[in-house]
């Protein structure tokens, strides 16, 4: 059974709120990280490049695995959406990952320039997982092959745990879908556990996805039909804590996390829906640069996450 505690939940809530905030500086600032100052124009970097709509339900499945594994020395994730990669990096910083190959990457206010300024900038870092990420051995820019990196991770070693994050948009590509039946090869005891996890936002870069138009029961057929549990998850912290721990005494459990596509950031952007629709993919206020109603609404999305609960100038970040 599921034993969280209410402090629990409340350091996943404060770690998700606080890699949201930095996802978002991330993609769109190269000063004034901390808001200190009504953001403008000058803020703002020259070109917006990366990948906003996957990035709050990392964070969401990053922190739940995080604190459910923290005492599984066998533990590892795998993310398969590595456009996604702010949302990484912004966890790898707070937990010091980042810091161990990086001196730059402390968890104080350089530190913070150092991560929001230089990701997609030239000589930076860049804008999906790639090998100078720490512990990387997934890319994730070409989707399809994290599922199989899974299995080959755990493949002799009966001791580890591989959590693997799968876009819905990436399920839909031949690699992924025949991967599915790794559970079958490399499944047994022999072998560590591999918990794959469907990150069902229902939207692509341009269109709606083949598995968010499905049924429930139908999705959960097809995930029995390749040899897995199904077990759906909400936005919940608690109720993702609980299907953990339901996940942790089956032998073959697959997770469909739902989330919207862009949850947390703007809803609507010059008349159009941005949140539950594909154009939170990428940009969701590409003129931000340029267009004063893009950048007001950039700081109310950015002081939506209260980042100043998570900081202090004299101690760094604090989760």
């Amino acid at each position: 059974m599921y034993s969280g505690s209410g402090n629990t939940l409340n350091q996943i809530k404060r770690h998700i709120a606080a890699c949201d905030y930095l996802t978002v500086a991330q993609l769109f600032l190269k000063s004034d990280f901390l808001l200190e100052n009504p953001l403008s124009f000058d803020d703002i970097k020259p070109r917006l490049l990366g990948h906003w709509g996957t990035c709050h339900g990392i964070n969401l499945a990053y922190a739940n695995l995080k604190y459910f594994y923290e005492k599984n020395p066998g533990y590892s994730f795998v993310l398969g959406p590595g456009h996604g990669f702010p949302a990484l990096q912004a966890n790898l910083f707070i937990d010091g990952e980042l810091e161990k190959v990086d001196k730059n990457a402390t968890r104080n206010l350089h530190g913070i320039e150092y991560l929001c300024k230089y990701f997609s900038w030239p000589g930076g870092f860049p804008s999906h997982a790639s090998p100078i990420t720490p512990n990387v051995i997934c890319e994730g820019g070409e989707l399809g092959y994290a599922l199989a990196t899974a299995f080959g991770a755990a493949l002799g070693h009966p001791e580890k745990t591989i959590a693997v994050l799968i876009g819905d948009g990436e399920l839909e590509t031949a690699t992924a879908l025949s991967s599915l039946n790794m559970v079958k090869l490399a499944g047994g005891k022999a072998n560590g556990k591999v918990l794959p996890i469907l990150h069902l936002n229902g939207y692509k870069i341009s269109a709606p996805t083949i598995y968010g138009r499905k049924s429930e029961r139908e999705l959960n057929e097809l995930v029995r039909g390749f040899g897995y549990t199904p077990l759906v998850v909400t936005e919940n912290n608690e109720d993702f804590q609980i299907k953990l721990a339901a996940a942790n005494r089956l032998d073959h459990p697959f997770l469909i996390m739902k989330t919207e596509k862009g949850a947390s950031g703007p809803s609507a952007v010059n008349d159009q829906k941005v949140a539950g629709n594909y154009l939170a993919h990428q940009i969701p206020l590409p003129n931000a640069k340029t267009d004063e109603s893009q950048l007001k609404l950039l700081e109310e999305w950015l002081k939506s996450y209260n980042f100043e609960d998570f900081y202090s100038m004299e101690e760094g970040i604090l989760i």
